[in-house]
């Protein structure tokens, strides 16, 4: 899948650490070839906050990227696979019809599928407190999106019809349904799915980097990091 114009990009700084937003961008960075040198950004020692990253990521989140040959940073996971696609003429289509398919399914990744299975994690998991009715709400939401993505699955093997920024955009997230709540036989075409997106070289060499850089095991620290820590504020 490639937009009208491929163009030879080079030269990108990759600020990462191995969560599903960062997967995203180091899945689509070994799909298409570009050449890019990472940066760990070990958000549980608060390296997010810090000043200097804050000139590239001005939400103080990862992952993010500095284009060289732009001169340009980009922050906001989305933002950053619409960008390197568009640079590239990967893994977006050059048809307005074709287009508009993938950035729609994109947009239902960023403003529902990621928030909603993230805060699901965040309950039933790593909250100091355990509150059914978060859980609940969260986990019945979580399972209607996999509704969705299920029915979307039923006559393609990918989300948009051919493989595309929108299903690296979705990928990481779903591989965490275990811990989500989510059964996966109850979702028959997501499995599928999962099964033939990790089959791909470039997403095999995407996780491989994860382990790479991920620590051996999260710390209380890390997690007090992660989950309570104290953002600045304007």
């Amino acid at each position: 899948m490639t937009t009208a114009a491929t163009t030879n990009v080079t030269e990108i700084d990759f600020y990462y650490w191995p969560t599903p937003n960062g997967q995203k961008v180091a899945i689509l960075l070994e799909e298409t070839g570009v050449t890019y040198q990472i940066h760990p950004v070990d958000i549980g020692k608060g390296v997010q906050l810090t000043a200097d990253f804050e000139k590239i990521s001005p939400n103080n989140r990862m992952p993010a990227i500095v284009d060289r040959q732009l001169d340009a940073s980009v922050f906001e996971s989305g933002a950053i696979l619409l960008h390197l696609a568009e640079r590239t003429g990967q893994f977006i289509p050059a048809t307005p019809n074709g287009r508009v398919e993938v950035l729609q399914l994109l947009f239902w990744q960023m403003g529902g599928l990621g928030p909603i299975l993230g805060q699901t994690v965040f309950f039933r998991t790593y909250a100091s407190e355990q509150l059914p009715l978060a859980i609940e709400r969260f986990t019945r939401e979580a399972g209607r999106l996999y509704g969705v993505l299920n029915k979307r699955l039923a006559d393609r093997e990918y989300i948009a019809g051919e493989y595309s920024i929108a299903d690296m955009a979705v990928y990481p997230w779903v591989t965490q349904h275990a811990a989500q709540g989510i059964a996966m036989d109850r979702f028959p075409n997501v499995a599928r799915w999962l099964e033939r997106v990790a089959e791909r070289p470039a997403v095999k060499r995407a996780y491989a980097l994860a382990e790479a850089v991920r620590p051996a095991q999260l710390t209380d620290e890390h997690r007090k990091q992660l989950y309570a820590q104290k953002q600045p504020t304007v």
